[in-house]
């Protein structure tokens, strides 16, 4: 993301903003982090680029991350742990 330090949030397209957005979230290197829907704004070519990079990042931080998607391909990429709610209600549990 270099060469965008100067770049009012408006000049930026909405991938660009939450690239930005994910950097400033990871930056101070949390230990637990909730992720909703972090790659839904990015086109397909960049998504699994940055979620890689994401993952080997908190995994290497040793974060643990609470994350929402509703991605089934995502969510068996980044998970440990899947569980499937619908309408508030859990209804299956998987560890992996």
């Amino acid at each position: 993301m270099a060469g965008y330090d100067n770049a009012f949030p408006h000049e930026l397209s909405g991938g660009e903003q939450q690239r930005i957005a994910l950097a400033r979230a990871l930056a101070p290197r949390p230990k637990v982090m909730l992720m909703d829907e972090p790659f839904s704004g990015l086109d397909n070519r960049l998504r699994d680029g940055i979620r890689d990079d994401t993952l080997a990042l908190l995994k290497e931080e040793g974060t643990a991350v609470l994350m929402v998607t509703h991605e089934p391909e995502e969510a068996m990429r980044m998970a440990d742990r899947i569980v499937l709610m619908r309408d508030g209600q859990i209804v299956h549990r998987d560890a992996r």
